[in-house]
């Protein structure tokens, strides 16, 4: 399918900006340029927005209704794992609590190089944990527990998974992958098609893996799930991808992976969108319908 015009028409005006590629910045650097491009995201009005800390670590906590003890999905951001904060992924998280009806909980890891692996992930499931610990506190239904990333974000919410299995907790229904980083090896077919001129490029991701695993082993499947070699007895997926992105194959790869382990599991391409396209619901009719179709999916994994 041809590149949505709506996307093409934005590569083409960041395109003619000109600028430094993000890989050919500092992270200080290419954190406040991720910033900047999220800021005038628009917020989905809900009952209460509150900053809070768990053990240490910043979240966000977000309640679509007041005095209601609801279901509790855990976010974490994309960015790859060295740019992305509270402020940068606000509006999904909005949209994602209003959509499904629970209380979304963003968590604020802390980010590469100042903090390679596996400190992110130690932060995530960390969270994760106090957040079932402290469901009183939150008022929200600890049996009824999912989390969800994008692009780093989304290996994170995917190794999170893994760890509950390997540690016997917590129980997580559900996980929301949406455009997953699964594999450092970066060799699909959609690394070759989509290395440049889509907005997130092979070399962009090259130097995120630098920042944030270049002391890890490769075969890591807590770097890379689509390494692991048992993907069984794992939380029911929701796996989306975008056409025009590197991380396409991989994403696809580790949803046909979960299926064939036996995890229910649903993998969505969107054809003729980028990468990064769930921060974009304001210009993309795809955008909204990506974040329908997880909040149905979440909806029922709570229900069931």
């Amino acid at each position: 399918m041809p590149l949505n015009p709506i996307v093409e028409a934005m590569l083409q005006e960041m395109s003619e900006a000109g600028g430094p590629a993000l890989n050919e910045m500092t992270p200080a650097e290419g954190r406040a340029m991720y910033r900047l491009m999220n800021e005038g995201a628009s917020k989905e009005p809900l009952a209460d927005v509150t900053d809070d800390s768990a053990n240490g670590v910043p979240i966000r906590i977000y309640r679509p209704v007041p005095d209601v003890r609801l279901p509790c999905l855990v976010y974490f951001h994309g960015g790859g794992w060295v740019i992305g904060d509270l402020d940068t992924h606000d509006s999904p998280c909005r949209l994602l609590a209003k959509q499904i009806g629970c209380v979304v909980v963003a968590v604020d890891y802390r980010l590469a190089p100042e903090h390679p692996f596996p400190a992110p992930l130690d932060d995530c499931f960390n969270t994760t944990r106090w957040i079932v610990e402290n469901a009183d506190k939150l008022n929200i239904d600890p049996a009824k527990l999912a989390v969800a990333g994008d692009s780093a974000g989304g290996n994170l919410a995917a190794c999170v998974c893994l760890m509950a299995r390997e540690k016997g907790g917590p129980v997580i229904r559900h996980q929301l992958l949406i455009y997953p980083v699964t594999d450092i090896a970066m060799d699909s077919n959609s690394y070759t098609e989509n290395a440049d001129g889509y907005m997130l490029t092979r070399d962009s991701m090259v130097w995120f893996w630098n920042q944030y695993a270049s002391e890890a082993p490769d075969n890591d499947p807590l770097v890379s799930p689509l390494k692991m070699e048992d993907l069984s007895n794992l939380p029911n997926a929701t796996i989306l991808t975008a056409e025009f992105d590197p991380l396409r194959d991989e994403g696809e790869a580790y949803g046909s992976r979960l299926q064939a382990a036996g995890v229910n599991t649903l993998v969505k391409r969107y054809d003729g969108l980028i990468h990064g396209f769930i921060s974009m619901t304001d210009l993309l009719e795809g955008a909204r319908e990506a974040v329908v179709l997880a909040g149905s999916q979440i909806q029922k994994a709570f229900d069931d």
